[in-house]
């Protein structure tokens, strides 16, 4: 079945390994510059590097159609930089599903494919999209929604390790994103992680880097830039988490209830 993926962060991507599992071909799209901080388990890293491998799945940068359908043919992943996915029309989808996270819906609709799903806050199932997904932890995580919308967002980031706000790395102001620390590297509290133009960023927590932006971004003040994890497992910078995989879990099942029962 033919799948597109709008947005390729690190929910997108768990969607699209669940799918990719399961036999679909998978095209994603993302923005230019993505703002990514899990880069080592997103596909949106195929952007600026070509090509992205995560837990041994392969999605390579396609700067056309012609290019993604040679790439999908070896079973790959294609992902093309395509903010408003305009790419709809060429591949013809059987399934559109909107992972920008964006927490509000940026074009979406529900004629898009012939079965739209959209991710999160933000959409309305028989509204805007067929059906939504829960992304919000706790019992009801990964549920499809058939009527109505997710959870709205709380601001407050997921409780992981006991931590919540701490976790997170944040611009210290506007410039150029300057990471000092690598995903993996383990960091004390106090510790200089990254440069914002000239301003430093402390990490608030001890642990380790499990996202971090890429060199050279351009980032306003207050912009998520990094994620700090306290429970000290390597592995979990370089695997897709169980958020990711219970939400690419919902949408198969979404995606079974029209298709299998065709």
């Amino acid at each position: 079945m033919k799948i597109l993926i709008r947005g390729a962060g690190d929910l997108a991507t768990g969607i699209a390994a669940e799918l990719w599992e399961r036999g679909h071909q998978i095209l994603m799209t993302d923005v230019a510059i993505p703002l990514t901080v899990r880069r080592e388990v997103a596909f949106s890293r195929a952007v600026y590097e070509e090509h992205a491998v995560v837990e041994g799945i392969e999605a390579v940068l396609a700067d056309n159609f012609e290019e993604a359908e040679t790439i999908m043919a070896t079973r790959k992943i294609a992902v093309m930089v395509d903010e408003k996915a305009e790419v709809r029309k060429e591949y013809l989808p059987d399934v559109l599903v909107d992972g920008i996270m964006a927490k509000k819906n940026l074009g979406t609709r529900i004629s898009d494919a012939p079965l739209v799903i959209g991710i999160g806050p933000g959409f309305t199932a028989a509204g805007d999209c067929h059906f939504v997904i829960e992304t919000q932890r706790g019992d009801h995580l990964g549920e499809v929604i058939r009527e109505g919308s997710a959870i709205p967002n709380t601001g407050i980031p997921g409780n992981i390790g006991g931590y919540t706000v701490e976790r997170l790395l944040k611009a210290s102001a506007d410039g150029i994103m300057h990471p000092v620390a690598r995903i993996g590297d383990v960091v004390k509290k106090g510790q200089i992680v990254a440069r914002c133009g000239d301003e430093p960023v402390y990490a608030r927590l001890h642990g380790i880097v499990r996202g971090m932006l890429q060199e050279g971004v351009p980032v306003k003040k207050g912009l998520k830039i990094g994620d700090v994890d306290a429970r000290i497992e390597e592995k979990l910078c370089y695997t897709i988490s169980d958020k990711a995989r219970k939400i690419g879990n919902g949408v198969a099942e979404a995606i079974d209830l029209v298709y299998k029962t065709k």
